[in-house]
């Protein structure tokens, strides 16, 4: 068999065209011309201690924001997502207070709610086949009434009542918002948690069979009901990991500052969704990695904190955030075009 009749399928494609077709590829881009950007303009964003507050502001959206690419690699939404992580943390706070004297008590019972908000959405999107959109923006209404209302009516305020004198405080913040020093660097174990959810993730969609569900629900769920993919299943599962984080993330809100505001959290979920989509997240599903949204999250995280070592004013944030939006969702647009035509 000569080289001209081989299958294409069968030979080997080069480095440059399997650059071209990971969807982080933009954002690594990005991140270098930030992170270069940011380290002219800012003598202090090159500091070691600098290191460790850019990756906390980064592991703070990044814990989120990877359960919301898979979700956006199915081809749904989570409007809910900013909000579920307060009323995990006031879940957590107010039943620990109210009901019992141990924290992990709390922390378990708000993971129990937690997981059932995220199971809600999705049984509810498979059941009804509304868009994800409307499902999830009438849960985010939901929750942000239930969060105030519920404060207000328990502890008299919009906030909850202390617990770090409780049992079981000091082995719970070990846990969810300790941190440790190396060098001169000082990291917040969300760190490892992003880092580790972010591993997990990569390895589900890569390695298993429930990571090709993902990516053929998104693609076309029809199509991969056809072929007998448990299309109702993986959604739910999304939603309920969408939920599994904004518990971790909620528990880490409460015991890094021991009390929560209830109106905290309206408006995170767009952060988390810009996250994925920078991170090469399609909007129509069925194309993304977990790996780029990390990358997005730490894109978000050296412009929040580049512009305060910088000194500028922290108002011209969002349009630093609006403006690496577009530029990457072109960017990644260029590639994949790039890459469907090298194939």
């Amino acid at each position: 068999m000569t080289e001209a009749t081989l299958d294409e399928r069968l030979t080997g494609r080069s480095l440059p065209r399997r650059l071209l077709s990971r969807p982080e590829l933009g954002s690594v881009v990005g991140a270098v011309a930030v992170f270069l950007f940011f380290s002219l303009a800012a003598d202090a964003f090159l500091q070691p201690s600098s290191l460790g507050t850019v990756l906390y502001a980064s592991s703070t959206i990044g814990i989120m924001a990877v359960p919301v690419a898979l979700l956006m690699i199915g081809g749904e939404f989570d409007l809910s997502a900013g909000v579920m992580v307060t009323t995990s943390a006031l879940c957590s706070s107010m039943f620990s207070y109210q009901m019992t004297a141990n924290v992990w008590v709390g922390v378990g019972v708000s993971l129990l709610v937690t997981l059932a908000v995220g199971f809600f959405n999705g049984f509810v999107l498979t059941r009804t086949r509304l868009p994800s959109f409307i499902i999830t923006l009438g849960t985010f209404l939901m929750l942000t009434g239930l969060n105030l209302g519920c404060t207000k009516l328990i502890s008299g305020t919009v906030a909850t009542k202390s617990i770090s004198d409780m049992q079981g405080f000091d082995s719970a913040r070990a846990v969810f918002a300790s941190h440790l020093t190396i060098g001169s660097v000082d990291l917040q174990v969300t760190i490892l948690w992003w880092l580790g959810l972010v591993a997990v993730a990569t390895w589900v969609l890569l390695r298993t069979r429930a990571g090709n569900w993902v990516f053929a629900v998104g693609g076309s769920a029809d199509a991969a009901r056809a072929v007998g993919v448990p299309v109702a299943r993986t959604k739910i599962g999304l939603y309920t990991a969408v939920a599994l984080c904004a518990w971790i993330s909620g528990q880490h809100l409460l015991l890094s500052f021991d009390v929560v505001q209830s109106g905290e959290g309206v408006g995170n979920e767009l952060l988390y969704i810009i996250a994925a989509v920078i991170g090469g997240c399609l909007m129509t599903g069925g194309y993304g990695s977990a790996i780029g949204a990390a990358v997005g999250a730490f894109i978000f995280g050296m412009t929040s904190k580049g512009i305060v070592y910088a000194q500028w004013n922290p108002d011209w944030f969002k349009f630093f955030l609006g403006a690496m939006l577009l530029l990457a969702t072109l960017l990644n647009h260029w590639v994949r075009k790039r890459a469907e035509a090298a194939t």
